[in-house]
C-alpha cells in the first residue's frame, strides 16, 4: 500500500499541536478582545452612573420614559414624570442621564 501513498503526502494532513495551540489561543484573545471585554467595560460604565445619581437629575428609562429623580435610595428612584405625578423604580431601568434642561425642552415641544 506503501506505493499509492508517498511518504510527503501522507505526512501533509497532520498538523502540529503547537500550531493547534495557537490557533486556540487566537479564538480565546479574539473572542475575550471583541465579546467579553467590551460587556465588562458598559457594565462597569452602568454601575457608575447608578452610583452617581441624586436628586434633581434627568434620567431616561430603558422603555423610554423620562424623569426627573425626586428621591434615590439604595435600590430605587422615585422620578417625577410629570407635574405631581411620581413613580418608584428600580435604579437598573435608569439608561442615561440626560443634560439640564432636557424635559423643559422636551415639554416645550
Amino acid at each position: 500500500m506503501e506505493f499509492f501513498i508517498s511518504a510527503a503526502h501522507a505526512d501533509a494532513g497532520a498538523a502540529s499541536p503547537i500550531s493547534s495551540i495557537i490557533m486556540l489561543v487566537g479564538f480565546v484573545a479574539i473572542f475575550y478582545f471583541l465579546l467579553i471585554r467590551p460587556q465588562q467595560k458598559r457594565a462597569k460604565e452602568h454601575k457608575n452612573l447608578l452610583a452617581e445619581l441624586s436628586m434633581g437629575d434627568e434620567v431616561t428609562l430603558a422603555g423610554g420614559m423620562l424623569g426627573r429623580v425626586t428621591k434615590v435610595t439604595d435600590e430605587f428612584l422615585v422620578l417625577e414624570i410629570s407635574k405631581d405625578v411620581s413613580i418608584k423604580v428600580q435604579k437598573a431601568a435608569v439608561t442615561a442621564v440626560l443634560p439640564k434642561g432636557t424635559l423643559k425642552a422636551v415639554d416645550a415641544e
